[in-house]
């Protein structure tokens, strides 16, 4: 029998990918089925961006390429950075991935040691610590509160940093919880960064869905040697599974992902890179009337969970991405048809079998007092899935 390695073994699979799966079961077999779970957009690719990829098949673009990415695509991710975040980078410092998570990976990988230890925001984004063990080294968490609007400061991260403390992975907009870091919190950051040369994987994927007069600041604009910048198009353009995330980083730290890359993956799909270039040459027109339309989401669900606040419930606006945070604490302890409840998973897992509505459990962010949200849904949808989550907290006992 063959054994898996101990690396393996160690690295959890993703709930929220398994949370959806059974949704889509419970769909299949003729469910109305509520699905809060998603983390992508609701929308179709924006069809310009489609047919550039038709075109792509039809011009017979369908061999290898670069694999760090075709140089008129990481020239268009270097202009795209310039014009709207303000950092300079050459082509030679993009590398295009397979999807931001991947990039992820890549960064982590270029970059930890055996036993390095990595600080990781909490909540945070499941995948995080699990790239972050899956590269031998050890995530470290720094609690991120409801009382702070689930955002660290600097001084809890300087009181963490030890001698094996070699990165931070910032998210903002961030997933789960919507936060959202302004300028002057991430200056704070960046100078804690500066003083213990500390590496920073700074993940922006959301950072076109921001509401409420907030704006995005980049900290590699600080600390352009000390950051990879990731980023990508499946949140910003509704191409989740066109597969295609980007990183930047200092030429000697893009160039050992770009070895790496060569020998793991090769290129990113050919036609997706067409599909991408066509994607940053619009005019934006189709970002900002689907953040619009986030945004009104945003504004009906607050609403709606504003309500919920009598049955036990709270919650904090999200700034950005599509997510909210439903603490759900104060219900643990009672029972619902019999059965407890004994924390997110619970309560996740009772919600989806008795009301037919799938949330991701808290548990999984690191987290365990809530429920995370989607509204990557219409307000039909929301509506109706509240009402049945209000029901059931209604009946416990």
């Amino acid at each position: 029998m063959i054994k898996v390695s101990d690396r393996a073994a160690a690295i959890a699979p993703s709930m929220t990918l398994a949370i959806s799966a059974k949704a889509n079961e419970l769909k299949a077999a003729g469910e109305k089925v509520i699905n809060f779970g998603v983390g992508e957009p609701d929308f179709a690719t924006p069809a310009h961006i489609v047919q550039a990829a038709k075109d792509a098949l039809d011009c017979g673009r369908t061999k290898y390429v670069a694999a760090a990415g075709l140089p008129e695509l990481r020239k268009a991710i270097a202009e795209k950075l310039k014009r709207e975040n303000n950092l300079d980078y050459g082509p030679s410092q993009i590398i295009v991935s397979n999807g931001a998570k991947h990039s992820i990976f890549n960064a982590v990988f270029a970059t930890i040691n055996e036993g390095d230890e990595v600080l990781i925001p909490k909540p945070y984004w499941l995948t995080y610590p699990e790239i972050v063990k899956a590269c031998g080294g050890v995530p470290v968490y720094v609690m991120a509160t409801y009382r702070h609007g689930y955002k660290v400061t600097a001084s809890q991260i300087e009181n963490m940093i030890t001698p094996k403390t070699k990165a931070i992975i910032l998210n903002s907009p961030c997933n789960p919880t919507g936060a959202v870091y302004t300028e002057a919190e991430i200056r704070k950051i960046a100078d804690v960064c500066a003083r213990h040369g500390l590496t920073v994987i700074s993940d922006e994927i959301y950072e076109k869905l921001i509401y409420g007069g907030e704006t995005h600041f980049s900290i590699a604009s600080l600390l352009k040697e000390q950051t990879i910048v990731i980023n990508g198009l499946s949140k910003s353009h509704a191409m989740t599974g066109w597969r295609l995330g980007y990183l930047a980083a200092p030429e000697h730290v893009a160039k050992a992902i770009a070895s790496f890359q060569s020998h793991s993956t090769s290129n990113v799909n050919t036609m997706t890179q067409y599909a991408a270039l066509a994607a940053l040459g619009d005019d934006g027109a189709s970002v900002r009337d689907m953040a619009g339309e986030f945004g009104a989401r945003r504004a009906f669900m607050i609403e709606k969970l504003e309500e919920m606040k009598a049955l036990g419930f709270d919650f904090i606006k999200p700034d950005g991405a599509f997510y909210v945070m439903l603490l759900c604490d104060g219900l643990y302890g009672k029972t619902y048809c019999g059965r407890p409840v004994r924390g997110s998973m619970d309560f996740a897992e009772l919600l989806l079998e008795y009301k037919k509505v799938a949330a991701t459990p808290g548990v999984v962010f690191g987290d365990d007092d809530f429920i995370r949200l989607s509204y990557a849904l219409s307000e039909k949808d929301i509506a109706e899935g509240l009402e049945r989550i209000s029901e059931f907290a209604m009946k416990m006992q």
